[in-house]
């Protein structure tokens, strides 16, 4: 494997937004990881806590109370993919924070080499935060929803 390999890897990575990628050739290996900085959770907190006014990413207003949140359920994708939270751009999205579900409803729907693929709700419950934004790429493993 040569550098112009290595650096097409990393073009790719970056590209399409993944955080890694393996590939094999025969006996060599290599992996490429995209590192995050770190990010201190109590100094998030501690914003957000004391924040005079929320922006519009921050909805502190809307926690509810009754929530414990030691008992939510996380919704995690089950394949790469893209993440669209309606049928089409014209439709009402599936769910949105708030929305009750049925064990079966119709989450998303994350779109993998032009198959739509349906995410289900594996049981009842309500949707307390929604952990990506439409159109994003959903990775294996990664958090979609929040439930209670």
């Amino acid at each position: 494997m040569n550098i112009e390999n290595v650096k097409a890897l990393a073009e790719v990575l970056s590209t399409y937004g993944l955080s890694s990628i393996e590939v094999n050739e025969g006996d060599r290996r290599i992996r490429i990881e995209k590192g995050t900085p770190a990010q201190p959770v109590q100094a998030q907190v501690y914003a957000a806590a004391t924040a005079s006014t929320p922006g519009p990413e921050e909805n502190i207003g809307d926690i509810d109370p009754s929530v414990d949140f030691n008992r939510l359920i996380e919704v995690k994708s089950p394949m790469i993919g893209v993440f669209y939270s309606a049928a089409s751009p014209e439709s009402e999205t599936f769910v949105s924070i708030g929305s009750k579900v049925k064990k079966g409803d119709v989450l998303c729907i994350i779109e993998t080499m032009k198959l739509m693929n349906e995410i289900t709700a594996g049981q009842d419950g309500e949707i307390v935060d929604i952990c990506i934004k439409n159109g994003e790429i959903a990775e294996f493993g990664q958090t979609l929803f929040k439930m209670y």
